[in-house]
């Protein structure tokens, strides 16, 4: 039955949430001697649960971000919402099936090096539809160092390989930008570590709640989810019940310190003595100021305003409020068509459709960026999209994480290899965060480095890295690990620990690297490229975002194959 808190709030039911957790407790015992066949089965109807429910997902969402249900922008909550669900739902199952016949989920995928003596293993494409749909895009995920193939082959299932064993209940708490993140983290927690869990919703999507009890009802009547409401009480109780075996956050660091060390001097005694508040392990992807590298070569106009579009949707995707947005651009200041592609870039800021600044303080933290850069360039039909010169020293621009339209333009020497390694360096040093970073370059330009330009990609300390593709477009894709680069610890949380997603609950991940084509169709195949994709659907540019959207979410539904025809023609007249 689904129970939630009815009001956001700071008012704490302690009867209430401890008999959640207590059902949720029952939930996990139930799933954890439960067959893998059977957990494909219940994946597969909360799949069709998830379908019959997502025009009012995908519908709530734009309304709660104040887009008008005719804007071009709404396609974004259907593809960041409902799409983002079945296609993990479907990866999910799919990859219980293959464990319950007694292999591996990596088995027949391709194995290859990676530099630094790394192995990596191909998880994009895994079907004809991604080869169809996103022809050029490639994924990969690197594995760390002294990791083998035959472990790969072994470890791959996670808690799937551990029938018997529950993994306890764990509390998410939601992110307030993007409808799909929760959800997700759920999945994954189900799917990969055998809990069950109660999901604190962020109160910037309470509106959200009724759409998530309806198509995830299976997960709820089956006892391995409840959903909740209220402010930050409710989730600090929640956070140290003692039946909560396991934490994951989306957020802040400011947030996550408050979970583990409290708050205040208490806090702070408690980081110098490590004794932190919290008593269980937690998770988390707390987001950045993340880099968009730019490698100077020759550029036609047309690659120019493309990228220049490309780059604008990386900054102002969800109004901007994303925490893998590009925030800082890193240009070569002796590139000489570094100033015709600012043009460009001004261009599309100003043009990118409107939207209101619908996420709490948002307007503020522009204003906050404004008053530290006043020469800024006030772009978009209001102003409020921000373009900032900041030479060659990324200051505040890079140890902030504004989380609003602010876009830094930071100035590094050289060009060819000398360019890239000092970029990756600003990105290493001078940038707060490790979750994603993107990398713009011809593919002329990428053979003429050779070997430099993979040594490069694996000098950047970053858990998701996009070349010519923008990394949020990597959230969607199931198979993908999302997480920050490995290493951080509760003392130094920086953009996170752990990851999610991940459908083939692969082991021992370093970062995943996702490849795009640097031209569309038809100027890709024109200039050599081995790709038919035309300007992705997802670019604020389009103008068939929406329509694209719903088709395609409708042929992830399984039930209407006839959509897929209609999403790509829409995609092509995009």
């Amino acid at each position: 039955m689904s129970v939630g808190i009815a009001r956001v709030s700071d008012e704490v039911d302690e009867v209430l949430l401890g008999r959640l957790i207590a059902e949720l407790q029952e939930g996990a015992d139930r799933w954890a001697v439960t067959s893998l066949t059977d957990r494909a089965a219940l994946l597969r109807t909360t799949h069709a649960s998830v379908a019959a429910a997502a025009e009012t997902w995908a519908s709530t969402a734009a309304g709660i971000k104040g887009l008008d249900p005719d804007s071009p922008l709404v396609g974004e909550e259907w593809l960041a919402g409902p799409y983002g669900a079945l296609t993990a739902l479907a990866r999910l199952a799919s990859t219980l099936d293959v464990l319950a016949e007694g292999r591996s989920p990596l088995r027949g995928l391709r194995f290859h090096d990676a530099p630094g003596g790394r192995r990596a293993v191909d998880v994009l494409p895994l079907d004809a539809t991604e080869a169809v749909v996103l022809n050029g895009f490639r994924a990969e995920v690197w594995f760390a160092p002294g990791v083998t193939d035959q472990r790969a082959m072994l470890t791959a299932g996670l808690g799937a390989l551990r029938v018997g064993e529950s993994g306890g209940v764990g509390l998410v708490l939601g992110a307030g930008n993007v409808t799909a993140i929760a959800p997700l983290d759920v999945l994954y927690g189900l799917v990969a570590e055998n809990r069950a869990a109660v999901l604190k919703l962020n109160p910037v999507l309470a509106g959200m709640a009724e759409p998530l009890e309806v198509a995830f009802a299976p997960l709820i009547d089956a006892g391995l989810l409840r959903i909740v409401q209220g402010g930050a009480a409710v989730g600090g109780f929640l956070a140290h019940h003692p039946g909560v075996r396991h934490v994951h956050i989306t957020g802040s660091a400011a947030s996550h310190d408050a979970i583990v060390w409290g708050t205040g001097e208490d806090a702070a005694a408690r980081r110098r003595a490590g004794t932190p508040l919290l008593g269980v392990p937690i998770s988390s992807e707390l987001g950045g100021a993340s880099p968009v590298v730019v490698v100077p070569g020759e550029w036609t106009a047309q690659d120019l305003a493309f990228q220049a579009e490309h780059v604008a949707t990386m900054r102002l995707h969800n109004g901007g409020y994303d925490c893998v947005a590009g925030q800082v651009l890193l240009l070569s200041a002796d590139w000489p068509q570094r100033e015709a592609f600012l043009v460009q870039l001004r261009r599309a800021l100003d043009a990118a459709p409107p939207r209101p600044a619908w996420y709490p303080g948002g307007a503020d933290r522009c204003a906050t960026a404004l008053a530290d850069y006043p020469d800024a360039q006030r772009l978009g039909p209001d102003g409020g999209r921000l373009l900032v010169d900041v030479g060659a020293d990324p200051g505040r621009m890079g140890t902030t994480e504004w989380f609003a339209p602010v876009l830094g333009v930071v100035d590094v020497p050289g060009t060819g290899q000398a360019f890239l390694d000092e970029a990756v360096r600003v990105a290493n040093e001078d940038l707060v965060g490790e979750l994603g970073a993107n990398v713009l370059i011809r593919p002329e330009d990428r053979t003429a480095l050779g070997a430099g330009f993979g040594r490069a990609i694996a000098a950047l300390r970053y858990g998701t890295i996009a070349i010519n593709a923008w990394t949020g477009a990597a959230f969607l894709f199931p198979a993908a690990p999302w997480g920050a680069y490995p290493g951080a610890t509760i003392a130094d949380v920086r953009s996170g620990i752990g990851v999610v997603h991940n459908a083939l609950l692969i082991d021992g991940v370093e970062r995943t690297v996702v490849h795009g084509p640097f031209r569309p169709f038809p100027a890709s195949v024109l200039a050599g490229e081995r790709s038919i994709s035309p300007k992705p659907p997802w670019f604020l540019s389009s103008r068939t975002g929406t329509p694209f959207a719903k088709r395609f979410t409708g042929f992830a539904t399984g039930k209407a194959p006839w959509l897929l025809p209609g999403a790509i023609l829409a995609a092509l007249r995009g």
